[in-house]
């Protein structure tokens, strides 16, 4: 992870076990929060958790009416900015068992970020990828610096991108205990830049957000060291606009101006949600859904599944505004590529 050291990284690996077996908030914290990860979580209960999480905030919550639905997805194209958010989407897949059915499901000629993990490997990245490609799609692979063994593995790598005329990638500082030659995304970008095997389009993660584990100063400082190497930045798993907002504004003043796409999560059962936030590094994303009084009302209208319409509809504004750079979206699909993709094209029609 970028700016993560050895240590912080062992401290992020006992922190995520801990928090698989036990509930994000810990007894007697009046903020608490349930247990969003819980194995079989029913709808039902889901339902009642919520009322009991934020039961004022959805008194009141007016219920939509047949035909409601389906009038906000065809009209929230045409407010302001939404159209260009939902222009050109970047889709997240998984090099999971289930990818290549799932993307089956992707639109035509779609931009689709590969992810990498230690226990499937980089390989395994690089051939959904170019099987992505050979379909017509425009795949950027993941790669992550901490599974990349040396300079000798890395030009491999690179070598089979370039036969299967992949330019592009998003680096990441990635998961793995112990790492090759290259510790951090950084430290990969300019092995690369140094010996003149940097692909044309690279891609490079950021935290509006925050990060559980890593100080926000030592981010912001890694961040401004990938800039350079860049030609995008890719947000996390963001639920708050105005966060984005104001960080980006920050980011903006201190002069980095390279292009953000925001992440935004695909649709999901909450429980999934929820429990993927956690484990992923998304601060306090628990805590921001249940206080956010129409995203709760929205569940328990939805049968406790999540649409990120409203998130999209809010991040309209500043897509709109030219300074912030905001180029589109990341849809983190968690390889619910059906559903989401006909969510995308129901909000995305003017």
């Amino acid at each position: 992870m970028d700016g993560e050291s050895a240590d912080s990284s062992r401290d992020r690996r006992r922190i995520d076990r801990q928090s698989r077996s036990r509930p994000l908030s810990s007894p007697g914290d009046e903020s608490a929060t349930p247990d969003w990860s819980e194995p079989g979580l029913s709808v039902a209960t889901l339902h009642e958790r919520l009322r009991g999480a934020d039961s004022q905030s959805i008194e009141g919550a007016p219920t939509l009416r047949p035909g409601e639905g389906r009038l906000m997805a065809t009209t929230i194209a045409q407010r302001p900015g939404v159209a260009h958010l939902l222009a050109e989407p970047t889709w997240e897949l998984i090099p999971l068992k289930n990818a290549r059915e799932q993307a089956g499901h992707l639109p035509p000629g779609s931009t689709v970020s590969v992810t990498a993990s230690p226990a499937k490997g980089l390989d395994a990245t690089l051939d959904l990828a170019i099987e992505l490609e050979q379909a017509g799609h425009r795949a950027i692979p993941h790669l992550s610096a901490r599974m990349v063994h040396d300079e000798h593995h890395l030009r491999r790598l690179l070598g089979r991108m370039v036969d299967a005329g992949i330019d592009r990638t998003f680096i990441v500082g990635g998961d793995e205990e112990i790492p090759g030659e290259y510790p951090d995304a950084l430290s990969l970008l300019q092995a690369m830049a140094d010996t003149g095997i940097l692909p044309k389009h690279v891609g490079i993660g950021c935290y509006p957000q925050g990060h559980p584990f890593i100080p926000d100063d030592r981010l912001l400082a890694a961040l401004q060291a990938k800039a350079r190497y860049a030609s995008y930045m890719t947000s996390q798993l963001c639920f708050d606009p105005k966060a984005i907002a104001s960080w980006l504004a920050a980011r903006r003043t201190e002069g980095i101006e390279v292009p953000l796409r925001i992440g935004i999560p695909g649709v999901a059962e909450i429980p999934k949600l929820i429990s993927i936030s956690a484990r992923i590094g998304v601060r306090d994303a628990s805590r921001f859904i249940l206080k956010n009084k129409r995203f709760v009302g929205q569940l328990l209208r939805s049968g406790g599944i999540y649409r990120p319409t409203s998130l999209v509809e809010d991040l309209g504004p500043l897509a709109a505004d030219a300074s912030a750079n905001v180029v589109g979206v990341h849809v983190y699909t968690f390889n619910n590529v059906g559903a989401t993709v006909d969510w995308y094209r129901g909000v995305a029609t003017v």
